[in-house]
């Protein structure tokens, strides 16, 4: 079960990493018109999710390599998306336009990416 754990792990960061990179990308670069579908997107969340979808990918190689690198991957990633989270609610309080989706999508985002940072930290052997 333990050798299954890195590879699950990693098959779930590649999927999820593929998809929120062809989306996020979908929209900053508009392939296929995707941006016009979006609505009031808020860009520098785009691009936030953007980055996080490079970590994830690098990051799945971590999992499987058992890099002591993975999880401070994640939390760079964590703290990408929280500073883009409390951009996005200065962005608002000035008035700015946005989706009410994304308001349940960063933390949902954020909170998943924590639970990939503590599993990284468990599941690997980090020497502190």
């Amino acid at each position: 079960m333990k050798k299954i754990l890195p590879f699950l792990a990693a098959a779930i960061l590649v999927a999820l990493g593929l998809l929120t990179l062809f989306l996020s990308s979908s929209i900053i670069f508009d392939f296929f018109g995707i941006r016009a579908k979006e609505g009031n997107y808020v860009l520098f969340v785009v691009w936030a999710i953007f980055l996080s979808s490079l970590f994830y990918l690098s990051a799945a190689s971590g999992f499987i390599e058992s890099k002591n690198w993975t999880a401070p991957l994640f939390d760079i990633s964590v703290i990408v998306l929280l500073l883009a989270f409390v951009g996005l609610f200065i962005h608002i309080n000035a008035g700015g336009t946005y989706e009410t989706k994304t308001i349940g999508a960063m933390p949902f985002r954020t909170t998943v990416t924590l639970v990939l940072s503590a599993l990284a930290y468990s599941s690997i052997n980090i020497k502190i």
